[in-house]
């Protein structure tokens, strides 16, 4: 069935979609855990017995590295938020459909970018 004449993902499909977004998910809160422990310097990450550069790059970045911790933080935070939307999309069976086509979004798309709510074509417009 050609994505022209479909009107929505078939059940099975939006399973196989739901599998990959749980995975993504749990994936991107261990990101997350990673990204919070490293920010408020929960572990030592056992930089005593590593390399002299490595130690001193590791102390010299470390007020650059909060900051960037932290913006990491926020976006992991966003990309989880996105993903969990998208699993609300798959429950009500609206999911892959383009927000300003309504046409199905191409499903290697989808694949590479999960949380997706524009097509490409949607994309380029804006």
């Amino acid at each position: 069935m050609d994505n022209e004449l479909k009107v929505r993902y078939s059940d099975s499909e939006l399973e196989e979609f739901k599998q990959l977004i749980l995975e993504k998910i749990e994936n991107a809160e261990k990101q997350l855990h990673l990204i919070e422990s490293a920010f408020r310097n929960d572990s030592d990450n056992g930089t005593d017995d590593t390399a002299p550069t490595f130690k001193a790059f590791d102390e010299g970045s470390q007020v650059m590295s909060k900051e960037t911790s932290s913006q990491l933080a926020i976006r992991q935070e966003k990309f989880i938020r996105d993903l969990k939307n998208a699993l609300i999309r798959i429950e009500n069976k609206t999911y892959g459909i383009c927000r300003v086509t309504k046409k199905l979004i191409n499903k290697e798309r989808l694949k590479l970018v999960p949380h997706a709510t524009l097509s490409i074509e949607a994309k380029n417009m804006q």
